[in-house]
């Protein structure tokens, strides 16, 4: 009976409350957790880069790989935690508990998958992600401790997402905040109070994966998350489950998955100009991240009004809440970006005071603040149409933006302008894919019903 009412209390919650508390409350737990995970990202470049340029370059190697393995854990949160949303929308506990179930176990054996691999590969795969000689020892050192923590990483990620598409971004937020914490501490006292150097780094990330994904499992574990995860629910779940996962999930994998490519290239691309170059790229794409993690932060309190909406057929409060996260993001963003603009070179000193560093990135800095005030429409979009399970349409925008544009513009500009094409590269890809992006949107809301629903309809 008790939990009968739960139940009914957070349908009422997520069906009922003015969409901007709704939205805010949903996503203050995100944004507090991408800004300390991001603070961490930021802090962590920062006591690397007292190594050294060649291992502040090692920096945004590990980050491409890292991004690999986020790719699974968001594509099975992402395609798990959407379909369980409308079907809770849809009064449907045991349909959202077997995606949960299935989801979190797929993620986890995904990241198992990319350990062995990796070990089997090291060297190969540091030389791929774009190491010079003289940054590729510091990269593999990191990453052997990164390939360990790789199942926890990729299930954190997962537990994370079904926790914010429950409506309970809060009991996510604990968990990824104690690992955040735990790193930015464990890092200083490793690398320099033990001399263990960027070992020292690495192994702090992977033990703060691990606990925070001890944290998340509490949650599951002891009744806190509305879903169950049983390992029963994953190994006889139908292959039509994990197909209805995968493909719901699929803009989150390429997304990400497009994100590591292009951060590949980049690095090879930066590499032909030297260490100073590669340093320069990657700081600048940590703090371009973390600028715009409240603006992702804002989406992610999107993702679950809208899916759980959707499946109750609360249109009206769909589109109340695209046009409400659309508008927050570009405000956040306006002010964001021109901070970075005004204060890039010393932004990017502060994580290596390098003449050679500080000028790459500056400039790109100045170019990227400019470009990503176009982005909050751009994600809200993508958003809207993943957790409203518009697959195709999800996957192609997330294609645009995070590669189909970027790509071939980064190798053009590389190969005719040199370093400044490189420089170039990812903001003109903003500014393009911002106009095709439009058309989407308009034909979304064009084919949703203008009137609510009586009563939940099942959409999954």
């Amino acid at each position: 009976m008790k939990e009968q009412q739960e139940e009914l209390s957070q349908y009422v919650k997520m069906t009922e409350t003015p969409i901007p508390r709704l939205i805010l409350t949903l996503s203050v737990p995100s944004i507090i957790s991408m800004l300390i995970n991001n603070i961490y990202n930021l802090v962590d470049t920062a006591f690397v880069g007292q190594l050294g340029t060649s291992a502040s370059g090692a920096v945004g190697i590990v980050f491409g790989f890292m991004a690999i393995i986020q790719a699974f854990g968001f594509m099975f949160g992402q395609g798990a935690g959407s379909i369980l949303s409308r079907a809770l929308g849809h009064l449907d506990k045991d349909k959202a508990s077997l995606f949960a179930s299935a989801g979190f176990f797929g993620s986890m054996l995904c990241g198992l998958a990319i350990t062995l691999a990796g070990f089997l590969w090291l060297d190969d795969i540091v030389m791929f992600l774009g190491s010079t000689d003289t940054i590729a020892p510091y990269a593999k050192t990191y990453i052997f401790y990164i390939l360990i923590a790789a199942p926890f990483m990729s299930g954190s990620l997962t537990l994370n997402n079904l926790l914010r598409y429950e409506g309970k971004a809060a009991l996510g937020m604990v968990g990824l905040m104690s690992g955040a914490v735990l790193n930015m501490v464990g890092d200083p006292i490793l690398m320099f109070g033990l001399h263990m150097g960027i070992a020292g780094a690495g192994i702090s990330t992977a033990v703060s994966q691990i606990v925070s994904w001890l944290i998340l499992m509490f949650m599951f574990v002891s009744g806190r998350a509305e879903t169950k995860l049983r390992l029963s629910d994953a190994l006889h779940a139908p292959a039509g489950v994990y197909a209805n996962i995968l493909a719901t999930g699929f803009p989150s994998l390429l997304r990400q998955g497009l994100n590591s490519l292009t951060t590949v290239l980049l690095n090879s691309q930066c590499a032909v100009y030297g260490d100073a170059a590669v340093a320069g790229m990657s700081i600048v794409s940590r703090i371009i991240f973390f600028a715009f993690s409240v603006a992702i932060g804002v989406g992610q309190g999107f993702q679950p009004v809208s899916a759980f909406n959707y499946g109750a057929g609360k249109y009206s409060r769909v589109r109340g809440g695209y046009r409400f996260t659309a508008m927050v993001s570009e405000l956040i963003m306006i002010v964001g970006c021109s901070l970075l603009f005004v204060f890039s070179d010393g932004l990017i000193a502060l994580f290596r005071n390098d003449p050679e560093v500080v000028a790459v990135g500056a400039r790109a800095l100045r170019l990227q603040a400019m470009a990503t005030l176009l982005l909050p429409f751009c994600m809200t979009t993508e958003m809207l149409f993943q957790s409203t399970g518009k697959r195709l349409g999800a996957t192609f925008l997330s294609a645009l933006r995070s590669g189909l544009i970027f790509i071939p513009l980064l190798l053009l500009l590389a190969r005719f302008r040199g370093l400044a094409g490189i420089q170039e590269a990812q903001p003109l890809s903003l500014v393009i894919s911002m106009p095709l992006t439009i058309p989407f949107a308009m034909a979304f809301f064009a084919k949703l019903p203008k009137n609510d629903n009586a009563a939940p309809q099942e959409r999954l």
